[in-house]
């Protein structure tokens, strides 16, 4: 029996062929820097500026703090997984996407949302934990269904971004929005394409959609950071007003969006 450190132990494996351009990466273009710079170079470059608007609340700059370092752990394992294909990397790179995502839950999901049992943030923290704890041991169950499983989150934070797109008026948000819902979009297409039609993609040649899959889905990534930010201040600091702005400039055909704070205003 293989141990769950080897190479190639994994229940899950992409179209890519495996060691075709390097006797020690099983998966090259799904290891590499052009598919994986998404994580290692975008996250924390979106980073940088966010933090450099980040709302001056207690406790902001650390939950930004451990959101990067959750992403940034998200993208070595990820490497490491398709580098090694072994069981060990799957459970990680997995792993790494739901404890990412819980910790984005723990600290920015509006607490209009929370269930009716629970009173505060404290409360919601335990709450998360107590999930995030129950879904890792479950992952060991059927890991192969960990990532289809993973994916339909998605389909709880676009209806979360939709309602509060509903009591939003700013075109810019709306905007920023639906770039980064086709960011997503053609991040999904690509992964299923992946996963379903690899037949079709190996005949051609051409089996690298899960490498367009990290970049796309790290550029979705990038927009949606700041339309997090940007309703997190709403509810937690309205005497602010949040605004969306893009670094370099608006005129870029590729820009990082960040958020910036009018002047307080007295409320009524």
């Amino acid at each position: 029996m293989p141990s769950i450190f080897s190479y190639q132990s994994a229940e899950v494996d992409w179209c890519e062929g495996n060691f075709e351009r390097s006797a020690v990466i099983a998966e090259y273009y799904n290891t590499d820097g052009t598919s994986l710079f998404s994580f290692l170079l975008l996250v924390p470059l979106s980073f940088l500026v966010l933090e450099g608007a980040e709302p001056p609340r207690a406790g902001g700059r650390m939950e930004l703090c451990h959101l990067e370092v959750s992403l940034l752990l998200a993208g070595v394992f990820s490497m490491y997984f398709h580098m090694t294909l072994s069981y060990v990397g799957q459970l990680l790179d997995e792993l790494s996407i739901l404890w990412t995502l819980a910790v984005a839950y723990s600290f920015w999901y509006p607490q209009v949302y929370f269930p009716k049992c629970i009173k505060t943030r404290r409360h919601f923290f335990w709450l998360t934990g107590i999930t995030t704890v129950i879904s890792t041991l479950m992952s060991f169950v059927k890991p192969t269904l960990n990532a289809y499983v993973l994916n339909c989150i998605a389909f709880h934070l676009l209806y979360l971004t939709w309602k509060e797109l509903k009591k939003c008026n700013d075109k810019r948000v709306h905007r920023m929005a639906a770039v980064m819902v086709m960011w997503w979009a053609l991040a999904i297409t690509s992964w299923i394409s992946d996963r379903w039609l690899c037949w079709l993609w190996q005949a051609i040649n051409f089996p690298y959609f899960h490498s367009f899959w990290h970049v796309l889905i790290a550029m979705s990534l990038l927009y949606c950071c700041p339309l997090v930010i940007y309703f997190d201040v709403t509810y937690e600091m309205p005497s602010f007003k949040p605004k969306l702005e893009y670094w370099p400039s608006d005129s870029w055909p590729v820009v990082v969006p960040y958020v910036t704070l009018e002047e307080p205003h007295k409320q009524c």
